[in-house]
């Protein structure tokens, strides 16, 4: 697809990079802001400058799409046990050690991504969404920022359609970007690796800050927000750490749920044994200890940690098994017993 039919449906991008008088230009969708010269792609591999322009090189060229539930993006509070038509280009701003997509996120600057994939219009996602029955399209598997562009075109016609746009995503992107997109995104889910800039750094390639950001401004911007910790053995359990993730949520909003999962060993880091659940139990309560009302210990099925139980009477409006709903309670978004309200994305 050429990139001027791409400008004509959104014109999104050409506020998300500066040109320079010498050619160069600086990029300014995600937090890395790369300063690119001519030819020269981005970290996220799959942007280039291309005669002064910021070009993707991915746009339309989905190397994955699934039909998955909502919950296993994960998000509890958004139309629960409803479906979700997941879709990702190539291409991650981060270089994360740990990453579960490692084949299609971590590639190398000289891999020509141009012929990637399938090639599937906007109009064509979202036309799949509708078929599939899908409630929301989930931009996914990889950082979906690094295309923006694309994902932009999408959630446009898929808002018009009414069906929900959801962002599964590290939280790189730039206060720009964050603006463009709100208005058109129903719910992101951001992932809060730790909260050390030494890990961040170390693991993944980037920094903390950025993270931090992006939560506070996609939450003023009235987007829901979700927030997911993937708790690694020896890295990022200890109470400390995970209290001071709790804190920051809570000082923003109380109602923001909380998801903390477990590792399993995989692509760089082999050299760590899974979570255990105690580990992710901890986690749960040192959430509920710090004031959040909603705080899930994930991917352990059965535990019923999964479930959502009402802040006030602590009466259970959602009962999950998995990436399954068994009960929903809810009436009008509030719980059926002392009527307090259940904030989240409901029918």
């Amino acid at each position: 697809m050429g990139t001027e039919k791409k400008m004509k449906i959104s014109g999104a991008l050409e506020s998300l990079y500066t040109s320079h008088g010498d050619g160069s230009l600086t990029c300014r969708i995600c937090a890395h802001g790369c300063q690119l010269r001519e030819g020269q792609r981005g970290l996220c591999v799959v942007h280039q400058n291309v005669e002064g322009r910021l070009v993707s090189l991915v746009y339309g060229r989905l190397v994955a799409e699934h039909v998955d539930p909502i919950e296993k993006k994960p998000l509890f509070h958004v139309l629960p046990g409803t479906l979700s038509y997941s879709i990702s280009t190539l291409g991650c701003n981060f270089r994360c050690k740990h990453c579960q997509n490692a084949s299609i996120s971590q590639l190398d600057r000289k891999e020509n991504v141009a012929v990637s994939g399938v090639e599937k219009k906007p109009e064509e996602v979202v036309a799949a969404a509708v078929a599939a029955s899908c409630r929301s399209i989930s931009y996914t598997y990889v950082e979906p920022t690094i295309f923006f562009e694309y994902a932009y075109d999408c959630c446009v016609l898929a808002a018009e359609k009414g069906i929900k746009n959801i962002f599964v995503s590290n939280g790189y992107m730039t206060g720009q970007a964050a603006e463009l997109l709100a208005p058109f995104l129903s719910a992101i889910n951001i992932d809060i690796k730790s909260f050390r800039d030494s890990f961040y750094k170390k693991v993944c390639g980037a920094r903390l800050q950025p993270v931090l950001d992006s939560v506070k401004h996609l939450k003023e911007l009235g987007v829901w927000l979700e927030a997911t910790t993937l708790v690694i053995p020896g890295l990022n359990d200890s109470d400390k750490e995970l209290s001071d993730i709790a804190s920051f949520l809570a000082s923003i909003d109380t109602s923001i749920p909380w998801h903390v999962t477990g590792f399993y060993p995989t692509y760089k880091m082999m050299d760590r044994d899974p979570t255990p659940v105690s580990t992710l139990k901890r986690a749960r309560q040192i959430g509920l200890g710090k004031g959040l009302n909603y705080v899930y210990a994930g991917n352990r099925p059965g535990s019923g940690d999964e479930d959502t139980f009402c802040p006030v009477c602590r009466h259970r409006v959602i009962k999950r098994h998995g990436f399954r709903v068994d009960e929903m309670l809810l009436l009008a978004g509030c719980c059926p017993q002392c009527g307090e309200n259940i904030p989240g994305v409901w029918d």
